[in-house]
């Protein structure tokens, strides 16, 4: 039996390249193409592919969502991202949705019919630009985030306010303020309340709003 496979992608030059590699292969059978997320989710449904081909910036739906939304419809779908993107912004959330694989579109033609073999069987492909990616986050521990309160003492000491002052606009005693500072301190690496705001700024938890 064949692979089932639909091509997702907003360019209908690409769509008719990818169909034309995939559609010469007896390994495949191409039983659709989307332009959108939408449109995706609708003949995913009507046909019940095995595997999805699909770019991730489209219009209507961010590919984080669309890969969410197509493993919540067909649970043992397999989803083999096509994308020139290779930043954070776009590998993390497309692999935390489910991604069985993430490839650039300047895979070779028959690395991208090996990739898609793969992936059909569940197993996860990725170029390696992304595989350094997603190494390189393994190894540097995420950041802690600060709680919604220790933002909001944050956004205060960066005012210039004291700790008094935060007291006093919080309703808490100083003695919790010095505890979330503590902890703000500690999360960020920082020893003191100047390089706490400074971290603030660099890690775009202070906007320019926070500092007004």
């Amino acid at each position: 039996m064949p692979i089932r496979i639909i091509i997702v992608d907003d360019h209908p030059v690409v769509r008719d390249g990818l169909r034309g590699i995939f559609s010469a292969d007896e390994a495949f059978e191409v039983v659709g193409e989307a332009g959108d997320g939408p449109e995706a989710l609708a003949l995913t449904r009507q046909t019940g592919p095995d595997l999805v081909l699909m770019d991730l910036r489209m219009p209507g739906m961010s590919g984080a969502e669309l890969i969410r939304r197509l493993r919540e419809q067909r649970p043992g779908i397999h989803v083999l991202v096509l994308t020139t993107f290779d930043d954070d912004a776009d590998v993390l959330p497309a692999i935390e949705q489910g991604a069985t694989g993430y490839l650039l579109k300047d895979t070779p033609r028959a690395e991208l019919l090996r990739a898609a073999r793969a992936a059909a069987r569940g197993e996860k492909v990725l170029s390696p630009t992304v595989a350094g990616l997603l190494t390189r986050k393994v190894r540097e521990p995420e950041p802690q985030r600060l709680s919604p309160r220790e933002l909001e003492v944050l956004g205060l000491i960066a005012r210039g306010a004291t700790n008094r002052e935060v007291a006093a606009k919080l309703f808490i005693t100083e003695a919790t303020v010095k505890t979330h500072l503590l902890h703000i301190f500690a999360k960020l690496g920082v020893k003191d309340r100047a390089a706490a705001v400074a971290a603030g700024y660099e890690t775009g938890l202070l906007g320019p709003a926070s500092g007004a």
